[in-house]
C-alpha cells in the first residue's frame, strides 16, 4: 500500500508541475531506499496506468474546454481546439516504437538526473520566452505541431511534458496561461492513449489490484491540486523556481547515483 500511495502522490503532483513525473517515479524510490524505506519502483506500464488518474484531473479541471471539443460540430471554438489538439498529438505517436530504448534509458538513475538538468535548462529558456499575448484562438496548426514535437521529447524519463510544452507555447508567443492551457489539453490524448494501452498487459500480469487503483485515485486528487498550483505560479513567479528545483534534484541525482 505504501508504494501505491507514493506512486499516486508523485504522479499526481509531478505530471502537471514542470518537474517530470516519469523522472520522479524513477528516482524517488531510489532515494527512499537510501533512507531505509522499501518502495518498489513502478514499471513503465504501471507508470502509464497511473497517468489515467491525472487524466481524470485534467478532464474535470478543464471540463468546459472538453465539453466544447465534444460539441465540435456545433461549436466553432471547440472545433478549433480539437483541431489543435489532434495536430499536436501526432508527433507523440513515435512513442509506440520507443518502449525498449526508453526502458533502457531509465535503467540508469544518473541518466534521469541529467534529463532533469535538461528540463531545468528548458524551463529557463521557456521563462525568457514568456512575453507573448496570443490566445489559443490565434493559434495555428503550425503552432500546435511545434508544441506537439516538443511533447514527443517528454517521452524521455526526466524531461517534463508540461515544462517543455509550456516553453514551446511561450516560444510561439502564446500567453503563458494559454500555453499552459494548451499543454494540459494536449496531454489528454497522450495520457489516455498511454494509460489505456497498458491495461491489458497489467491485467494479464495480475497487477491491476487494489494498490494500482488506489494509486490512480490519489494521482487524480494530487493532479487537480497540481494544476491549480502551477497556474497560480505562472501568474506570480513563472517557471524559474521549478527550473531551480530541477537543477538541484538532477545534479544531486547524478552525483549520488553515478
Amino acid at each position: 500500500m505504501l508504494s501505491a500511495v507514493v506512486w499516486g502522490l508523485i504522479q499526481g503532483l509531478t505530471e502537471f508541475l514542470p518537474v517530470s513525473s516519469s523522472g520522479h517515479l524513477r528516482i524517488v524510490p531510489e532515494y527512499l531506499e537510501l533512507a531505509g524505506l522499501e518502495v518498489t519502483e513502478p514499471t513503465l506500464e504501471m507508470s502509464a496506468f497511473l497517468h489515467l488518474g491525472t487524466l481524470v484531473a485534467v478532464l474535470f479541471y478543464f471540463r468546459r474546454d472538453v465539453l466544447s471539443m465534444l460539441k465540435a460540430r456545433r461549436d466553432p471554438e471547440g472545433r478549433r481546439l480539437l483541431m489543435l489538439v489532434l495536430v499536436g498529438t501526432l508527433p507523440a505517436l513515435v512513442g509506440l516504437f520507443l518502449k525498449e530504448p526508453l526502458q533502457a534509458f531509465q535503467d540508469s538513475v544518473a541518466n534521469v538526473g541529467w534529463a532533469l538538468v535538461a528540463t531545468g535548462v528548458i524551463l529557463v529558456i521557456g521563462q525568457r520566452l514568456a512575453t507573448g499575448t496570443r490566445t489559443l484562438v490565434d493559434a495555428s496548426p503550425g503552432d500546435a505541431l511545434i508544441v506537439g514535437v516538443a511533447q514527443a521529447f517528454a517521452l524521455i524519463p526526466g524531461i517534463s511534458r508540461s515544462g517543455i510544452t509550456i516553453s514551446a507555447g511561450n516560444g510561439r508567443r502564446l500567453h503563458p496561461l494559454e500555453a499552459a492551457r494548451f499543454s494540459f489539453l494536449l496531454g489528454i490524448p497522450a495520457i489516455a492513449g498511454g494509460g489505456l494501452l497498458q491495461i491489458p498487459d497489467l491485467a494479464e500480469a495480475g497487477q491491476l489490484g487494489v494498490e494500482a487503483w488506489l494509486g490512480l485515485g490519489i494521482a487524480a486528487l494530487a493532479g487537480y491540486a497540481a494544476i491549480s498550483l502551477l497556474l497560480a505560479a505562472l501568474r506570480r513567479v513563472g517557471l524559474l523556481p521549478f527550473a531551480a528545483y530541477c537543477f538541484a534534484v538532477g545534479l544531486t541525482t547524478v552525483l549520488v547515483f553515478s
